[in-house]
Order: C-alpha cells, then sequence, then structure tokens
C-alpha cells in the first residue's frame, strides 16, 4: 500500500523535502554530519531515508486497551491518517524514527573510541530524563517537549567524553529517548485509547531523528 494515498501527507513529504534542502544549503545538517564523518552525500541521503522510513510502521504485536474518557480529536492536517480505535492498540516500529537512527548509532559506535561506560552512562541519563519529561497523550501517543533531548544529550556528551561529543550525543540522545519515552512507556500505552503506538514516533521532524542532530549541533 502506498504511504501518498493521503493528500495530506503527500504534501508534508514535498515541504519537507524542500525543508531538508534548505537546511542543507544553509549548512547546518551538513555541520553535524561533518562532526560525525558524513559527506554531504551522505548526510542528505541518511535525512531523506528517514523522512522517507517515517511514513512506514512496521507492527509488532497488539493489546488490549481502554478507551480513555476524554479524547481529543486529530488535528486537521495530521500526517498519519489512523485507524478507528477498536479496542487494542497495535504497537509497531517506525522505520525513519527508531530503525533508521538505531543503525546509524550502532554504526556509530563501532567507528568512533567510544568507551561503552560512557555510551552506557549517556544514553541512561538520556532515557531518565526522557521518561520523567514525557506524557501520555490519550488517543495519540506519547508526548514530551521537544528540545528537552537534544539539549540533555548535548550537555551529558559534553560532560561525559568531550573529545566524542558529537556521536556520544547522537547516540545518548537517539537511544535515550526511545529507551526513556517509547519502552518504559509501552506500560502506558493499555490507557491510551489509541489505535496505533509506534517506537520512533509518527514523523521524523518532531521525532527521535531531530533529536540527534540537533544534539550534534549543540555538542
Amino acid at each position: 500500500m502506498s504511504p501518498f494515498r493521503s493528500p495530506h501527507k503527500l504534501l508534508l513529504f514535498i515541504v519537507a523535502v524542500a525543508f531538508l534542502l534548505g537546511i542543507l544549503q544553509v549548512g547546518l545538517v551538513s555541520i553535524a554530519f561533518d562532526k560525525l564523518g558524513l559527506s554531504q552525500q551522505a548526510a542528505f541521503l541518511l535525512l531523506f531515508s528517514s523522512l522517507a522510513g517515517s511514513m512506514i510502521n512496521l507492527p509488532l504485536f497488539s493489546v488490549r486497551a481502554e478507551q480513555p474518557p476524554d479524547q481529543p480529536p486529530l488535528p486537521v492536517f495530521w500526517p498519519v491518517r489512523l485507524p478507528p480505535f477498536t479496542g487494542r492498540t497495535i504497537v509497531a516500529v517506525n522505520t525513519g524514527g527508531c530503525l533508521i537512527p538505531l543503525t546509524f548509532s550502532l554504526y556509530l559506535l563501532l567507528n568512533n573510541p567510544l568507551p561503552l561506560f560512557h555510551t552506557l552512562l549517556g544514553i541512561g541519563t538520556v532515557a531518565t530524563i526522557s521518561y520523567h519529561m514525557s506524557r501520555p497523550i490519550a488517543g495519540l501517543g506519547i508526548g514530551m517537549p521537544l528540545f528537552v533531548a537534544p539539549i540533555s544529550a548535548a550537555l551529558v556528551a559534553i560532560l561525559i567524553n568531550p573529545e566524542q561529543s558529537a556521536p556520544l550525543a547522537y547516540i545518548s540522545g537517539t537511544l535515550g529517548v526511545l529507551i526513556g519515552a517509547d519502552l518504559l512507556r509501552l506500560k502506558d500505552i493499555r490507557h491510551l485509547g489509541a489505535p496505533l503506538a509506534s517506537i520512533g514516533g509518527a514523523g521524523t521532524f518532531d521525532g527521535i531523528f531531530v533529536t540527534g542532530i540537533v544534539a550534534v549541533l549543540l555538542a
């Protein structure tokens, strides 16, 4: 099934691609990925893949869930067309917001001299902050203020290992949010009344991937 059956989703994709191109022209994202050892072409490929992948949720399992008493309506231009809630919540993994950042984090971990203790400490700290700053949102999923995780990841990386702060910030930011705001919050999905709970968020810009990029820029 094509991910662009919704015209709003297609419009969002086009605007997002244009936004990415604009950022690359300015050089902000190029600077971030240059810190991580990627060329501008490789950076664009990674960003474009994450953006396209954010449209794809791979179902894992489903759980019985409760309908909350007050469920807010979706915004008119909400990019994801959700199925109606039928008493069960599908738990899925988002390709662009989880699998691709997870794979890139593993690449950074294998190609940078990061002590395992520093990595685990960074991930654990950001995961703890993300868990306490995230909140269940009835009918939608788990929400968290956008810049809490990237700022936390950047500060943690600079304090723990300033010489390798860029890769440590990305790894801590992405994996910390995935663990703290998604995996540790799985117990809350039964009370959301949402038809779909996606590990990695509903999109790239307000999800996991932007956390890693902003964290690297700040580190």
